[in-house]
């Protein structure tokens, strides 16, 4: 799929943008860049091929890189809120601005 001037005259002006000749012709040029990537991508046989949860995978274990999800940090709430003009049961109040 190639695009035309008059795409991209378009897109510019649903996104509300000014663009001079040149810079839309530099857009022109970037986004069939872009698609003639996406078609080469989309050429590929993929078929058989697992999809990766994270792009290390393909390279290495990854369950051995990630640490477990544990809190390292003391909780310093109450520490945190002295400085608040309101708390209540460990919230902060704050005043009412839509009614």
């Amino acid at each position: 799929m190639a695009l035309t001037p008059q795409d991209i005259g378009r897109i510019a002006n649903l996104a509300r943008l000014e663009l001079t000749p040149s810079e839309s012709e530099r857009m022109l040029t970037q986004l069939n860049g872009f698609f003639d990537i996406v078609e080469k991508m989309r050429a590929v046989d993929t078929s058989g091929v697992a999809p990766l949860a994270h792009p290390v995978a393909a390279i290495q274990d990854i369950a051995l890189r990630l640490r477990d999800d544990v809190a390292s940090e003391p909780n310093q709430r109450e520490a945190n809120q002295q400085s608040a003009p309101a708390v209540e049961r460990g919230l902060f109040l704050v005043p009412k601005v839509i009614e």
